[in-house]
């Protein structure tokens, strides 16, 4: 995929104000450990997450996304007349009917002129609902899209601490199907996409991208309800395993659609799961670590909005300068790949 006219505009992070130490969750789970007799400090230890953040329990994604989406309209200088589509992009939706994206709209005080859906795709919900406002932008059919995303961990982490230590069954191996869980935060994430020449100065252009699938690996992180509440099981090394794998053949697609290779882009912004993954990432692909913006030491694993969140920070805080060439490098469960090239 190429793209010639489009931008995002208004790049924002959404972060919640609680913040959970990894230390915190484990003296939550002390009953666990104390039974099962865990070392203290593993969680961090294994992960690199140092913390993660939570909103606070009454916080829907809707409110969440919202908050993203106002800031990103705010910063591309767009009032609720200049929508023309509105993507609810999250793992985390209100409810089943109607659209997350429904809700978001009536936050936001959008217009009757924009069209609203949820796109969910794991925690590539995100860059995929980029590509498809930029289709819609290149083609013509819309000016502007916002694109927000509001994950809210909270319910599955707390049901988790709550299931491992209630289980008097569990064991060392039979827990590590609920460890994942343990490295999930909350976050949100918004930006305007928009032609060009509608874009405030600063914008992100859009180069071109591809896209990998896998769905002989999507029995490896599945999440559902239970009992009204969240519940998520994974095989972590078989998931890490079969992830890498498909992101080296995406990474091949992505060098052979924009004619970028490892030394090309400046920085590399990926999906935040944890130290491992990003290292055995890098490695894989050949890319240089220094080049690696992360956020899961302080964030831990934001779902769909993890990758646009810390591209923003990035950029907030210097990491990433104006003139820079970026790789975003997307995965999700199920899996998909997804890898865009942008300009700052």
């Amino acid at each position: 995929m190429r793209f010639q006219r489009t931008v995002l505009s208004g790049l924002t992070a959404e972060l919640p104000p609680e913040v959970w130490s990894s230390a915190d969750l484990e003296s939550r789970l002390q009953p666990l450990y104390s039974r099962l007799r865990l070392p203290e400090g593993r969680l961090e230890l294994m992960t690199g997450i140092r913390e993660r953040r939570f909103w606070p329990s009454a916080v829907r994604p809707s409110a969440a996304s919202a908050a993203a989406g106002r800031k990103a309209m705010e910063a591309a200088g767009v009032g609720p007349k200049d929508v023309d589509l509105l993507i609810h992009a999250s793992v985390c939706r209100d409810r089943l009917e109607p659209s997350t994206a429904a809700y978001v709209h009536g936050l936001l005080g959008l217009g009757p002129q924009a069209q609203i859906l949820d796109v969910s795709n794991a925690c590539l919900g995100w860059l995929n609902a980029v590509v498809l406002a930029a289709g819609l932008v290149e083609s013509g059919q819309i000016r502007r899209a916002l694109v927000c995303a509001g994950e809210d961990g909270r319910p599955l982490v707390e049901r988790t601490v709550r299931l491992l230590n209630e289980d008097l069954s569990l064991t060392r191996d039979t827990i590590k199907p609920y460890f994942a869980n343990l490295t999930i935060g909350a976050g949100g994430a918004a930006a305007v996409v928009c032609r060009d020449d509608l874009a405030v100065r600063g914008s992100v252009r859009l180069v071109g991208g591809a896209a990998e699938t896998d769905s002989s690996a999507n029995g490896l992180c599945e999440g559902d309800t239970a009992s009204d509440e969240l519940d998520m099981r994974t095989d972590s090394e078989a998931l890490l395993a079969a992830g890498v794998a498909l992101a080296g053949r995406c990474w091949g697609r992505f060098r052979a659609a924009t004619g970028w290779d490892a030394s090309t882009p400046s920085k590399v912004v990926t999906h935040q799961v944890g130290r491992r993954h990003s290292t055995l990432l890098f490695e894989s692909l050949g890319l240089d670590p220094a080049k690696d913006c992360r956020s899961f030491d302080t964030l831990g694993n934001v779902g769909s909005a993890s990758l646009p969140a810390t591209f923003a920070l990035a950029r907030a805080d210097g990491r990433i300068r104006a003139g820079e060439r970026v790789a975003l490098l997307g995965i999700g469960s199920g899996l998909a790949s997804l890898m865009l090239a942008v300009e700052c």
